[in-house]
């Protein structure tokens, strides 16, 4: 399910949702706060003399308000989670990653996958083949058995895994965002200090609470810690190692000048958590590790020479030896840079990318998902409407500039909930350049933009922003609360605002003021997005283990329709209850087979035609004591094939056709080589059997089946471009589609393992700019060499065996 781009319709107005309401008469109610203790402030006190004021350190009041706004900004992502994602992840990632964090709870980086492998392969999830050495993370694989991982990686669902050991997963958003709180005023502390010379003897860290505020009252950062996503965890990453590296250099500088206090003293305790936090963000979203990295040299190299004494304190200190804090960084970040070692062996056999092995097997044109520029970038199963849209001429420089503008427009409205007050973070970043102690928080940002410059795809949606920029918010609310006290710095400057600044109210006062602008955003402007985000796609979560015990289910099989759905509830270690999908074929009674034929249910997630709240049902499913004598086994239940070669295949509708349910596999072709298409069947059910593939073709579209038998060729079905009719369209691929059915093969009593290699023929002369798509399908004639139609429809079986056998 594709929900429409984001940053297409500006949404703003009056509050239509009780959480806009609830921010606006916050808002309200802090400036007539502010207003009342101004007002108050300037009356004269009564009889008796008011007491001298105490001297007080800064720090120690300014981190008690960070806490309890870390408690707050905890308390709304919890809420967040019920009134928006109303109990669960929503987002196709996010359940990815919740199941993820499940498998790795139960000790699996990548868990043995079962046939019929089709109950369980489908979005985001990656086959390792048993030959290529794929192995369980205890190293216990057994031997001839493939497995299955998520691709995205280990770093936070090595957090969240933490969560469901806990027994309560959902609750480690919140924790991050009380993290996220507490680190975003610790990193404004480090790199934008207090003057010493600022007068008032009881003086508050204003920036730092500042950015604390501003955390809490982010929108977008309570979605990302509400949400099981992984950018909260890596905004915290991100934060932290900018922090501590910070913390290394001036302990570092302090240390210089006096006695050497050990191996392990605070500069290298610090530098080695600074190094933890950047292994773990490179496990977690390895680009934002490359901006993280390029932060890091701004502010160590510099310090390798001593500073002017205006850069801030302890600038003028000798210059620390980076040796020793450039060796702690690299011990520090050899934990998290080993799980996603790790992860990348578990789920591929080698030391590979999980998810461009993915996208190899799963989606094309080949080479369509990369990290850099050119033609054929960009997947047209994944992202087809986006690259039919912006990358029609490849990925280049107006296309990358395309994107990250996109991107930007929509980041506008994530720091501060409203576009107007992202002049805040501007205006700061401006300051924060003038100042060396702080110049890397200012360039932090533009690092981030340039790491996800060479990605295609912009991420944007409702609710979760520019959710590639998320990683650096923190900095920018450092910045925006830089930018807010140098403001009321220059009004209490000014003639007209002196006195009001000189009244023992003001500093609460614009502590309120401050407070009341993101919450005003989030009324007018960003609450829309978010109640975007909790009505799309049905408004639920696709799978509640609530709605199967409260229907009375303690034990069998439940079905499932969607991706989200498998990925809520499918568990890689199942207790009475399994998760599996739905294929609507002979796959679903092979796998109730397989696992001892318990109990059956069908859970039912209906999205009503014109939108809404989705109805959730769960059904009986009977599949009869008797296996049949002859079943189907759809082509489209085959995706992601076993492997590729110069081709893609994808699920396509085809409604209103010949096409078996209205769906099948299409086999695209690349310009060049022999476009070939692997996928397996379940050899347990099809040994003995005979089976016959279902084609489907159109216009020019032609190739062969071959039926591979533990390797070795067994039998080759040879298919014809359909014959062409009086009605026939001129345009190849607007041709009517035709099905046909190959003649029945019999299968080895002892086979293995079993599959069909579909193989494209190109036509000797196609029509130019045809595009080879099956009906509703992807469409970039400029890619594909071949016209017309050439699909598996599906597999009729006779015989067989049942799992008894």
């Amino acid at each position: 399910m594709r929900a429409r781009s984001p940053d297409r319709d500006v949404r703003a107005g009056l509050p239509r949702d009780p959480a806009q309401w609830i921010a606006l008469a916050l808002s309200v109610a802090a400036l007539l706060a502010g207003a009342w203790l101004l007002r108050r402030g300037r009356s004269p006190a009564p009889a008796r003399a008011a007491p001298a004021p105490r001297v007080v350190s800064g720090a120690a009041p300014g981190l008690a308000i960070a806490a309890a706004l870390a408690i707050v900004a905890a308390l709304i992502s919890a809420a967040y989670v019920a009134m928006y994602l109303r109990g669960g992840p929503r987002i196709i990632d996010a359940t990815s990653y919740w199941l993820e964090a499940r498998a790795m709870a139960a000790g699996y980086l990548a868990w043995p996958l079962d046939e019929p492998a089709a109950s369980v392969l489908g979005r985001f999830l990656v086959r390792s083949d048993a030959s290529a050495g794929g192995a369980a993370p205890s190293g216990a694989a057994l031997a001839g058995v493939d497995h299955v991982a998520v691709i995205f990686p280990p770093g936070y669902p090595a957090l969240l895994a933490l969560g469901f050991l806990a027994g309560a997963p959902l609750a480690v958003g919140p924790l991050l965002a009380a993290a996220l709180a507490l680190a975003t005023y610790d990193l404004a502390a480090r790199f934008a200090p207090e003057d010493p010379a600022a007068r008032g003897a009881a003086r508050l860290r204003a920036v730092p609470v500042l950015a604390a505020l501003f955390s809490a009252l982010c929108a977008a950062l309570r979605y990302h810690t509400a949400d099981t996503m992984s950018h909260g965890l890596a905004a915290l990453c991100f934060t932290v190692a900018l922090a501590s590296a910070r913390r290394a250099l001036d302990e570092a500088r302090a240390a210089a000048a006096s006695a050497p206090r050990g191996p392990l003293d605070p500069a290298f305790r610090a530098a080695a958590v600074a190094g933890l936090a950047a292994g773990w963000l490179a496990a977690t979203r390895p680009p934002s590790a490359l901006a993280l990295a390029a932060a890091l040299l701004l502010v160590l190299l510099p310090g390798s020479a001593p500073a002017g004494a205006a850069a801030g304190p302890r600038e003028g200190d000798p210059a620390p030896r980076l040796g020793r804090l450039a060796v702690a960084l690299a011990l520090g970040a050899l934990p998290g840079l080993a799980l996603l070692a790790a992860h990348q062996r578990a789920a591929t056999g080698a030391f590979a990318s999980s998810q461009a092995a993915y996208y190899a097997v799963a989606d094309g044109p080949p080479g369509c998902f990369r990290y850099g520029f050119g033609a054929g970038v960009g997947c047209l199963g994944e992202h087809g409407d986006f690259v039919r849209h912006n990358l029609s001429e490849g990925y280049g420089f107006l296309a990358a500039a395309g994107t990250t503008l996109r991107r930007l427009k929509l980041h506008l409205v994530d720091a501060l909930n409203a576009e107007p007050l992202a002049l805040l973070v501007v205006a700061g970043a401006a300051i924060a350049l003038r100042r060396p102690r702080s110049r890397a928080l200012a360039v932090a940002p533009l690092f981030q933009i340039a790491a996800y410059a060479p990605f295609y795809f912009d991420g944007n949606y409702p609710g979760g922003g520019a959710r590639f920029f998320a990683d650096v918010l923190p900095i920018e609310h450092a910045l925006a609360a830089m930018a807010a006290v140098a403001i009321a710095e220059r009004a209490r400057a000014s003639g007209a605002l002196r006195g009001l600044a000189r009244r023992p109210g003001a500093p609460l006062a614009a502590a309120l003021v401050a407070a009341a602008l993101p919450l005003a955003g989030f009324a007018f402007r960003a609450g829309f997005d978010h109640a975007a985000l909790r009505d799309r796609e049905g408004g639920l979560p696709m799978f509640d283990p609530a709605a199967v015990a409260r229907a009375g289910v303690a034990r069998g099989l439940v079905f499932v329709d969607t991706d989200h759905g498998f990925n809520l509830g499918f568990d890689p270690a199942p207790g009475d209850v399994a998760v599996l999908r739905y294929r609507g074929d002979a796959l679903d009674r092979m796998a109730w087979e397989a696992r001892g034929r318990p109990p059956a249910y069908r859970y039912g997630f209906a999205i009503p035609d014109g939108g809404g709240l989705a109805s959730v049902s769960l059904a009986p499913l009977a599949f009869g004591a008797a296996a049949p004598t002859d079943a189907v086994i759809e082509g489209e239940s085959l995706w992601p094939p076993r492997a590729q070669r110069s081709a893609w295949a994808l699920p396509e509708h085809a409604g209103g056709t010949c096409a078996s349910g209205g769906r099948l596999l299409a086999v695209h072709a690349a310009a060049s080589g022999d476009a070939v298409v692997r996928v397996g069947l379940p050899a347990p059910w099809l040994r003995g059997a005979r089976i016959s593939p279902r084609v489907a073709v159109a216009g020019d579209g032609a190739g062969e089946v071959r039926l591979l038998v533990d390797g070795a060729l067994l039998h080759v079905w040879q298919v014809e471009p359909a014959a062409p009719s009086p009605s026939t369209p001129a345009s190849p691929s607007a041709a009517p589609l035709t099905c046909a059915e190959l003649p029945a093969r019999p299968l080895p009593e002892h086979a293995v393992e079993i599959e069909l290699s579909i193989e494209r023929r190109r036509p000797l002369t196609t029509a130019a700019g045809a595009a080879a798509s099956a009906p509703g399908g992807p469409d970039r004639g400029e890619i594909d060499g071949a016209a017309g139609i050439f699909a598996l429809d599906a597999i009729r079986v006779s015989g067989g065996n049942s799992v008894d056998r």
